[in-house]
């Protein structure tokens, strides 16, 4: 599997403009313009972290991280207002000779009119919000580091199935649309077909997309364009899932070893996340649609604590170990005994 995408290109955002940033962001959390005129389309974003200027207002501009979101709080705009008039203009006129992206004002604040002057002068926009100024950085936060995240595009399809994420991948024309399709009919959920965009959110989370461009849309062959969405309503699509599990599909081969007990889990690193791997042989007949269920059952299992391989372990070392065991001339037949030793009266 590891050949399949290690020469997968990883894609991020070099910058995003003050003007989508404002798009995005300003019904969501609340933002009034409150500079005129309208927002220059030429002022980037270029960091995913956002920076309060306490130091830089008092003076100290040597570590000034001034290419970030500029966000006043209450210690910010408290300090300017015990500022006089000229002192005020002074530092306000340093902290603008700096090229800064945009300024957030937290708390509804009120606004000094020296700031809103200076900012239109050198068309900075500036936006005021409700929010607290800790709660608004972590979403401003979280936002940017969604747009400056590493991405890769995969192809395969990936469907949700009991809550858990599975992408399916092989090569071209081995029917992955197909099984993606035959479980969105047994009532689980479509997030993409053909091409996924995966994205690593914080340190240890793979989020997985579709395109704008084909959404829900799948190809299946000898049938062609299909809507998943269309034909089976809101409830077979989502937009976005975690990805957990991959599943590599390919086809059987007689000569070649396959897992048979799920001891040796198998993981594959994608954008720096480990993520669990199946490599599942398949062949006329063969229902993956069901080992797809089971294997989201398996999973499940597992993050809430059991494993069957490891108890099958633990029940087989323990048999070998014990008097009655493999090794034991008490009973002939003793490793053949059944899970009930008297049937009673119930023969059904």
């Amino acid at each position: 599997m590891q050949h399949r995408f290690e020469n997968t290109k990883e894609l991020k955002k070099d910058f995003i403009t003050v003007d989508f940033f404002f798009s995005e962001c300003g019904e969501r959390f609340k933002f009034e313009k409150v500079t005129q005129p309208g927002i220059d389309k030429d002022k980037i974003i270029s960091e995913k972290d956002i920076h309060r200027p306490g130091l830089a207002l008092a003076g100290y501009v040597d570590l000034f991280t001034y290419n970030r979101v500029q966000v006043f709080g209450n210690t910010e705009i408290l300090y300017l207002r015990q500022l006089n008039e000229e002192e005020r203009k002074k530092t306000l006129k340093r902290f603008f000779s700096f090229k800064v992206p945009c300024i957030i004002i937290t708390n509804n604040n009120e606004i000094p009119s020296e700031l809103i002057e200076l900012a239109e002068i050198n068309n900075i926009s500036v936006f005021r919000t409700p929010y607290p100024t800790t709660r608004l950085a972590y979403f401003i936060s979280d936002f940017l580091d969604d747009q400056f995240a590493k991405q890769i595009i995969i192809h395969g399809s990936f469907v949700d199935v009991y809550g858990v994420g599975l992408m399916f991948t092989g090569k071209s024309g081995i029917g992955k649309s197909e099984i993606a399709l035959d479980l969105i009919e047994r009532g689980h959920r479509l997030v993409t077909d053909d091409v996924v965009v995966v994205t690593k959110k914080g340190e240890g989370v793979l989020m997985g997309s579709g395109t704008s461009l084909t959404e829900h849309i799948m190809e299946i062959r000898g049938l062609g364009i299909i809507d998943v969405r269309t034909i089976f309503g809101i409830r077979s699509i989502r937009y976005q899932k975690r990805v957990e599990v991959i599943v590599e599909l390919e086809n059987w081969d007689k000569d070649k070893a396959y897992d048979r007990t799920g001891l040796d889990s198998a993981c594959i690193n994608l954008l720096e996340v480990e993520t669990e791997l199946i490599k599942l042989p398949i062949f006329p007949g063969k229902n993956i649609t069901v080992i797809a269920e089971v294997i989201a059952l398996n999973y499940l299992c597992k993050h809430y604590g059991y494993n069957a391989a490891e108890v099958f372990k633990k029940r087989l070392r323990d048999k070998i170990d014990s008097k009655t065991g493999f090794n034991s001339g008490r009973k002939k037949n003793a490793n053949l005994e059944r899970t009930t030793e008297y049937f009673e009266h119930d023969f059904e």
